[in-house]
């Protein structure tokens, strides 16, 4: 437990502890939510890091005992890119968890990179309020988050004008090439959810890490920005990442 009471830290012995204590956690909120209003409403990121939870989702025991049918999928934040493309965070979970469930398919709320990114962010926020109705900012079951080296997180990167960016849900995300635009939602929605969840793992982020959860300056870096309203921040962390 960090010394904020609704920040969390739990540190493991490497991916696959942290991929199988998330995916835990994962079945217990959702049981949670559905029991209490009908339904989960989760933003899902990208990255190698995740992987093995949507890996671990998508195959038994939870394949068949989280009741999809009741969940919603949300994207934190994609890449303009096709669907197909092997960059797109969509086709990311579509690959190892989308087509090992049974979920409807209008439960599935992606961005569609393949459009302008101004385009596709305005779309992608019109989906997320229709969901919510008529909710000023909408709140999140859970949002799953990665953090780069560099201290973002979705694709919300240090300096970037999006960074304090509060009356828009999503919003586009313009980098030089040869990186991709992308679409990202904002800090604001994130620290309204009830739950955000960072993975974390790799070396390459301990010092930001350090920075963020334990002295320096976290206000410097998107992700040290996080910190949600009336919910629960929890990191699980690698113990190559947490290395200090």
């Amino acid at each position: 437990m960090n010394r904020r009471s609704n920040v969390r830290i739990s540190v493991f012995d490497d991916l696959q502890s942290l991929s199988q204590s998330a995916a835990e956690l994962f079945q217990s909120l959702s049981r949670s939510s559905i029991g209490a209003k009908g339904r989960f409403a989760v933003a899902l990121s990208g990255g190698t890091t995740p992987r093995l939870l949507y890996t671990l989702l998508g195959a038994s025991p939870y394949q068949n005992t989280i009741e999809w049918h009741s969940i919603h999928l949300f994207w934190a934040d994609e890449r303009c890119v096709p669907a197909d493309d092997p960059a797109s965070n969509y086709k990311l979970v579509r690959d190892t968890l989308l087509k090992k469930i049974t979920i409807p398919e209008e439960n599935v709320h992606h961005v569609h990179g393949e459009t302008d990114p101004e385009l596709a962010a305005h779309a992608y926020e019109q989906d997320i309020k229709a969901f919510y109705g008529t909710v000023a900012i909408p709140i999140f079951d859970l949002i799953i988050l990665g953090i780069g080296a560099d201290g973002h997180t979705a694709s919300i990167f240090p300096g970037s004008p999006t960074v304090p960016e509060s009356a828009r849900v999503a919003v586009p995300v313009y980098l030089e090439k040869p990186q991709v635009n992308r679409v990202t939602i904002t800090i604001s929605v994130i620290n309204h959810a009830s739950n955000v969840l960072f993975l974390v793992a790799g070396k390459a982020k301990t010092n930001v890490l350090q920075n963020i959860l334990y002295g320096g300056n976290p206000k410097a870096y998107p992700a040290g920005l996080v910190s949600t309203e009336n919910g629960t921040v929890t990191w699980f962390i690698d113990r190559e990442a947490a290395g200090k």
